[in-house]
């Protein structure tokens, strides 16, 4: 018996100091994983969050090309649709500007050139520019492009242009996605078309969508009157909202 309860006492000892020796992070992460820390203050989040961070770069660090590929585009799609409320909005802003297919084409190439030009230039660390700039910015331009939308009955020469611009700046705040998941250096280049790609069919996919609900009625006299504007004027209100929201 003096035997049993001296292993039992070992096994207990040798847990205990096995426990201690694992790196403080990894601790960290036990502990968010099983909801045992509660915030306290922005600097303890800021380290869970760093935390969760470096264990999804090392889960990253252990996959093949093929799955972070998968994983990246994913991801990609999962920011647009269903937790890219904002982008959304945008999207549909372009697609109740006309239902030309050409122009509308004009508009989304350019929105997609624009924030995969910013989405590579902030995730290789060449710009940087505050999220509390970016978000109250992209929020002003879902309700600018909502506006010309009950303004303009047809599309002006410059709306390319100003998508392009609005585009830099979504790709901003798709690159503040990708910082928080965490790029791989071994595979930087692939992983972030992987999500670029991604962000390209969840936006086909809301365009899609948009198309087959007013196919039927596209060309009706009363479209514009009560669909187009009324659907403007409603993204408008949405994006007005989350300017404020997002500058106070």
């Amino acid at each position: 018996m003096r035997i049993l309860r001296t292993i039992v006492f070992c096994i207990f000892l040798c847990s205990s100091f096995s426990g201690l020796s694992h790196p403080i992070d990894e601790l960290i992460i036990l502990d968010i994983e099983q909801g045992q820390l509660n915030v306290k203050d922005q600097q303890m989040t800021a380290e869970y969050k760093a935390a969760l961070k470096r264990q999804r770069m090392r889960r990253l660090a252990a996959m093949n090309w093929q799955e972070k590929f998968v994983l990246f585009t994913k991801a990609g799609v999962e920011h647009i649709v269903p937790k890219g409320l904002d982008h959304i909005l945008f999207v549909l802003g372009l697609f109740f500007s006309s239902l030309i297919l050409g122009s509308l084409l004009w508009q989304v190439t350019a929105f997609t050139l624009a924030h995969t030009i910013t989405l590579a230039l902030a995730a290789l660390g060449i710009v940087q520019i505050p999220g509390a700039i970016v978000e109250p910015v992209i929020a002003l331009s879902i309700v600018w492009i909502a506006v010309e939308n009950c303004v303009f009955k047809q599309t002006n020469k410059w709306r390319p242009f100003i998508v392009f611009c609005f585009g830099l700046l979504h790709g901003l705040g798709f690159a503040a996605v990708l910082n928080q998941y965490g790029l791989p250096k071994g595979n930087l280049v692939p992983s972030l078309l992987a999500f670029n790609i991604g962000v390209e069919l969840g936006q086909l996919l809301v365009l899609v969508s948009a198309a087959l609900l007013v196919w039927l009625i596209r060309n009706k006299s009363w479209y514009r009157q009560r669909v187009q504007i009324p659907a403007s004027l409603m993204i408008a209100l949405v994006g007005l909202f989350w300017f404020v929201e997002r500058v106070l």
